[in-house]
C-alpha cells in the first residue's frame, strides 16, 4: 500500500504526495477536500493555510472533488491541524 501524506491545511490524509518538497516548494497537486493548491493558493494567490482554512470552514467544508468518501467525516480531519479550544 503506497503511503499517504495530510493536508497542512484541512487534515485531509489521502494525499498521494507531499504538498511540499524538501525547498518547501508547492507540488502543484490539489487537495481533493479543500481545494488548496500547493505552489497556487499560496504562492500565486498569497493565501496562507490559516486563512485558506478558514475560508473552507466558512464556506461550509464542502469536499471539492467529485468522489466524497461515505465515511468523511470534516470535523474529525480538521482536528488533525486545528488545535482544540
Amino acid at each position: 500500500m503506497a503511503p499517504t501524506y495530510m493536508c497542512p491545511v484541512c487534515g485531509c490524509d489521502g494525499l498521494d504526495e507531499p504538498p511540499y518538497d524538501a525547498e518547501g516548494l508547492g507540488n502543484y497537486d490539489i487537495c481533493p477536500s479543500c481545494g488548496y493548491e500547493y505552489g497556487v493558493t499560496d504562492d500565486d494567490m498569497g493565501f496562507t493555510h490559516e486563512e485558506w482554512r478558514q475560508r473552507w470552514i466558512d464556506g461550509g467544508m464542502r469536499w471539492r472533488h467529485d468522489s466524497k468518501p461515505s465515511n468523511w467525516d470534516p470535523v474529525a480531519q480538521l482536528s488533525r491541524v486545528q488545535p482544540k479550544p
